[in-house]
């Protein structure tokens, strides 16, 4: 989840760029190069520079763009972007220059500029690299306009909730399928596994309706003929991932046009939301046994690989669910080079679910805790000082602070006051932020909570500060940057260690968003260039000198997603990306010896080379979004290709569920998925039988609404802008607060608690 962005300009600079005269071009310049120079332009302050570019694109595109725009009634589909991007291009111009206009105070002509945007372009789009997604550029005009016209602090209006309809199967088949009875296993856990079927006929009556070998009986089905008659199966079966009509999407996707490890996955996801869990682990089983093999894309055109996701839903439904007493082991597909989709190769044992039996179902509820392990005798200290990872003959981790097990329970911490916003530099460092002239900082120490939902402190309702309500949560660690622009405190990391206890993993962007190498945005940072090498390094040193004796300290962490690009090239240099953070490595542990080094990865993208190159490094951090369910194969990866401890440094979900979902349903769905999460961490952590054992705890993201992450800061946004494995389908990013903000009149003081925070409360003290 990204951090930080200047204002559309670092969004879009990711190659290095040089600025040439006007007078000087010996060639008709392409209109993206055209707006990478105009937001360059626009960062400079450089008004006659950027006049002059936006003059250029019309002269050479316009009439290309006005017609481009004629044949458009909607924004183009995603195999359709490119044959628009002239004239999404040009309107990106064209918004570069209003904007610019708007903050220079001249807002008659910034208002003129977007409304002449928004009637000639309403179908544009451009591309926000950091968070793989296109923004419509007359939506962001409306935006700039109400900010211009007053429209001040807002939140969203109640969502109006769909009617939901449920799949009622004629042809259920049966809870719990013994794939044994009706085929053979044929070289399990080898790339040549497969399921062959012996009686077809038996296997179709036990699966049921719409569960592959089955789909025939999905064609006598009455509601299948009453959907198709009501025309309820019309549109792209894309559209029916996030339908409340879930009878219709299990109809759409069991004929959709895709691989069957697809849709059995999606019939999964279909039967999982309308409650039916039994179906929902048939089918997910299914494509673990069927398709083992199946790659599909995601919305970023990353591979993604349906059983591993399958088999981690089916742990995460029976963990969830114990009244379903059902037992799913041994199953593992593993993919081999899973970076790379032409040559990647699957090993997969199917594993097996059955139903417990009355006798195992009694000891069940007796005792519903997970099967525990013992860990045996250290064998391995990363680390000698007074933080260190060991591991057992077991082959499990631990972290230890001062020779004590120490499970990670973090919160990333930026409560951002509402109207702020990083990108037109008006974010204020929170760490010095004092509203009250008391001389206590605002959130840690003066937030208060709005019990009553009215935005309005009464007198029961005192103040608290963020830091005992996060007390009272469980969190033991506090996720903080190390940046010249909000500089982590030493007074106050001090006070707080004191009076709460929270240790800090203080974290260094490493050239992410060119933070710390000298390098400009529309340059980024080069991990091969030794200017680059020089500064990261010594901006390390800074940090780990400055904060190495604190008591508080538990780690270091290096970047913050770097393999994904954004104003770097770990993403088109990875080997050097990886080779740089070990030489940081070897650099930091030359200096302190108390504290161990992690990184903080994009998911487990280049993994591979993070296990060659990175042997310094003591730990495998990594932001994660896969869904409710966890993490699926990300801790046994990481096992295999590092063989180092592993922790999520940012997961979680947005409260905000969009049309499919009021709000209070949203929020207990944020909450199941955060509770899906920690589980997942849990269980793999040290002496759970039955995971990796490499977990060492994790950090949710995040503490509290940042309103400026979708254009207005002021206004609480609900659009949907990126799909997302999310319970809605999206980001809605400004809505990931463990906390929510109310209307933002009150901020930064108001706290609204969401279900999450309650269900922490629980989960983190027990």
């Amino acid at each position: 989840m990204v951090q930080f962005k200047d204002r559309f300009v670092t969004l879009f600079f990711t190659t290095t760029l040089i600025i040439f005269p006007l007078f000087a071009q010996a060639r008709e310049r392409s209109s993206d190069e055209i707006v990478r120079l105009s937001w360059q332009a626009s960062k400079d302050g450089d008004v006659k520079t950027l006049s002059a570019l936006v003059d250029e694109i019309l002269k050479t595109y316009e009439d290309k763009a006005k017609v481009l725009a004629s044949q458009l009634s909607n924004f183009p589909s995603r195999d359709k972007v490119s044959e628009y991007k002239i004239m999404s291009d040009v309107a990106t111009a064209l918004f570069i220059k209003a904007e610019t206009l708007m903050h220079q105070g001249k807002n008659d002509e910034a208002k003129s500029g977007f409304k002449n945007i928004i009637a000639q372009y309403p179908w544009a789009q451009s591309f926000d690299p950091s968070r793989g997604a296109y923004w419509s550029v007359a939506e962001k005009s409306q935006d700039s306009i109400d900010v211009m016209e007053g429209k001040g602090p807002q939140t969203a209006a109640p969502v109006k909730q769909a009617p939901k309809t449920i799949p009622t199967l004629k042809f259920p088949g049966q809870e719990v399928v013994d794939w044994t009875k009706y085929g053979n296993f044929l070289n399990v856990g080898t790339s040549n596994y497969h399921y062959q079927i012996t009686d077809q006929a038996g296997l179709v009556a036990a699966l049921g309706e719409g569960i592959y070998p089955n789909i025939s009986d999905v064609y006598r089905d009455p509601g299948y003929k009453k959907a198709l008659r009501a025309g309820r199966l019309q549109g792209s079966h894309w559209d029916f991932v996030n339908t409340s009509d879930l009878e219709a999407a299990f109809y759409k996707w069991v004929e959709a046009p895709e691989s069957w490890g697809v849709r059995l996955f999606y019939i999964g996801v279909t039967f999982e939301k309308a409650g039916e869990l039994a179906q929902a682990i048939k089918a997910y089983d299914s494509l673990i046994v069927n398709f083992p093999s199946t790659i599909a894309w995601t919305y970023w055109q990353t591979p993604w690989y349906p059983a591993q996701a399958a088999a981690a839903k089916i742990q995460y439904l029976i963990r969830i669910h114990p009244e379903l007493h059902m037992e799913f082991k041994g199953a593992k597909v593993h993919i081999l080079s899973p970076d790379d989709p032409h040559h990647y190769v699957t090993t997969t044992n199917p594993g097996t679910i059955r139903k417990l039996s009355l006798l195992e179902i009694t000891k069940q509820e007796l005792n519903i805790k997970p099967k525990k392990m013992p860990l045996g005798n250290p064998v391995f200290y990363s680390g000698q000082g007074q933080v260190r990872f060991v591991r057992y003959e077991s082959g499990h981790w631990q972290l230890l602070v001062d020779n004590k097990p120490f499970l990670i329970k973090g919160m990333s911490y930026m409560p951002t006051k509402v109207g702020q916003s990083p990108d037109d530099g008006t974010l204020v460092d929170w760490m010095q932020e004092d509203d009250a002239h008391d001389g206590n900082i605002s959130a840690p120490y003066e937030a208060w909570v709005d019990k009553y939902g009215d935005n309005k402190r009464h007198a029961d309702e005192p103040v608290v500060g963020d830091l005992q309500l996060m007390k009272e949560m469980g969190v033991n660690t506090l996720r903080i940057y190390y940046q010249a622009t909000m500089k982590a405190d030493k007074p106050f990391l001090e006070k707080m260690y004191k009076g709460y206890g929270f240790k800090v993993a203080m974290s260094n962007f490493l050239g992410k968003y060119a933070i710390g190498s000298g390098a400009s945005w529309s340059e980024g940072t080069d991990y091969e260039n030794p200017v680059h090498q020089k500064n990261m390094m010594d901006y390390v040193r800074q940090m780990v000198m400055e904060f190495k004796d604190e008591p508080y300290i538990l780690m270091w962490v290096l970047g913050n997603e770097n393999n994904y690009g954004v104003a770097s090239n770990a993403n088109k240099k990875p080997e050097a990306y990886y080779k740089f953070v070990n030489e940081v490595a070897k650099m930091i542990k030359s200096i302190d010896s108390n504290h161990p080094v992690a990184i903080c990865n994009g998911d487990t993208l280049f993994l591979d080379k993070f296990g060659k190159y990175d042997l310094d490094v003591d730990a495998f951090g990594a932001n994660v979004y896969r869904g409710d369910y966890g993490f699926g194969s990300f801790w046994g990866d990481v096992a295999e290709l590092s063989g180092k401890p592993a922790f999520i440094t940012e997961y979680g979900a947005p409260s905000w569920g969009g049309a499919g979902m009021n709000y209070n349903q949203a929020q207990q769905a944020q909450s199941d998925y955060h509770k899906g999460n920690w589980l997942d961490i849990l269980y793999n952590s040290a002496g759970y039988a039955d995971g990796a054992g490499n977990s060492v705890g994790g950090m949710a993201f995040e503490w509290l609404d940042e309103w400026w992450k979708d254009y207005s800061p002021s206004i609480h946004d609900t659009k949907a802008d990126a799909i997302g494995p999310f319970p809605g389908g999206y980001y809605f990013e400004e809505w990931f607060g463990i906390f929510g903000q109310g209307d933002g009149s009150q901020s930064p003081y108001l706290r609204e608690p969401r279900k999450v925070y309650y269900t922490y409360r629980e989960l983190w003290n027990s």
